[in-house]
């Protein structure tokens, strides 16, 4: 398995496929964090991010069938691992802690 940091984007994307769940294909992610982030990530650099996050053991990928919509073509569904929720336990949890030291902030107020 690959290093285990997870930079920002990979992070929203990892994110974004626990969110979608059985949905998690390249254009649905796209969009989604187009949609959320009000990011406009490009198909490249969201295929890299993917890859990174499967080498690193993160998602696992899977082939949908076949549609006439898609002209035969297959959709590759994503799929987050244990490691990959796990990941994103340790990190919401590192995140929560360092906010809970900031004295005097109320968030809801900015």
């Amino acid at each position: 398995m690959k290093g285990t940091h997870l930079g920002e984007f990979e992070e929203l994307v990892l994110l974004t496929v626990g969110a979608l769940g059985d949905d998690a294909y390249g254009v649905a992610i796209k969009d989604f964090i187009t949609d959320k982030a009000q990011r406009k990530p490009s198909i490249g650099a969201l295929h890299s991010a993917l890859s990174r996050l499967e080498e690193k053991g993160f998602l696992k990928a899977k082939i949908g069938e076949s549609t006439k919509v898609r002209g035969g073509r297959r959709k590759k569904y994503y799929i987050i691992t244990i490691g990959g929720k796990e990941s994103l336990r340790i990190i919401n949890e590192q995140r929560s802690d360092i906010y809970n030291m900031i004295p005097n902030v109320n968030f809801a107020l900015i």
